[in-house]
């Protein structure tokens, strides 16, 4: 498919990834991704939110804390009752009266890895997380990072992406598969698809149509280095 025009196109087309998300595994665990530099995620997700009121079960939107919490309650009154923190849910499952809806967890960091891994484990329905980065680059050398691969976070499927490249773009909408565009002088191109996500090999050499090897080569370089020190 291709590029959306704007965020509002490709909030649309991620909302329909969703969709077919669900309808492909109704208790799944999903990402969406929108990587952006100075992407305000609050209004994105807040939109989401709006957009599911007229499901049977809406959900929760979970923010990482009660501050972000507070002021996306401040933002969207009218959607209050459906706003929460990792950490209230979590009580709430503990109480014995948990979200059995969709879960909508915003910008989850390393920080919130046992929380999130706590809150999804006791969740019977599908979570959704939107630009969440539970690697943590400190611990990503070594047994923890190598068993939390291994473990929860290789739980996790894409249901959208759309992250800008140097000189291209990665694009990834369910059920289509992921997709590579280089940008031309008239615009962006096709240029690979791929079932699974692409590692920095495949991106290189696909925007490297000349065979000069510069950007594909250092890419190779770079996943050679993390895999000598991984290992």
């Amino acid at each position: 498919m291709p590029l959306p025009a704007d965020l509002r196109s490709a909030e649309r087309d991620a909302q329909q990834a969703l969709q077919a998300a669900l309808a492909q595994q109704e208790n799944g665990r999903w990402t969406a991704e929108f990587r952006f530099e100075g992407l305000k995620l609050l209004p994105l997700a807040l939109r989401w939110l709006q957009t599911r009121l007229e499901e049977p079960d809406p959900g929760l939107l979970l923010l990482p804390d009660a501050g972000a919490a507070a002021l996306a309650r401040r933002d969207a009154p009218d959607l209050a009752t459906r706003i929460s923190t990792l950490r209230e849910e979590r009580e709430r499952q503990k109480g014995g009266s948990p979200c059995n809806g969709l879960l909508i967890a915003v910008g989850p960091d390393p920080s919130d890895y046992e929380l999130m891994q706590e809150v999804c484990e006791a969740h019977p329905g599908s979570v959704l997380m939107l630009n969440g980065r539970l690697e943590d680059a400190a611990v990503g050398i070594g047994s923890v990072a190598r068993e939390r691969r291994k473990g929860f976070i290789s739980t996790w499927s894409s249901a959208y992406t759309l992250q800008p490249l140097a000189g291209g773009a990665l694009q990834h909408c369910l059920p289509a598969d992921w997709e590579i565009y280089r940008q031309d002088p008239d615009g962006y191109r096709l240029v690979a698809t791929a079932q699974e996500r692409p590692d920095s090999e495949a991106i290189g050499t696909a925007l490297d149509p000349g065979g000069s090897g510069g950007l594909a080569a250092g890419l190779k370089a770079v996943d050679r280095f993390l895999g000598a020190l991984q290992s």
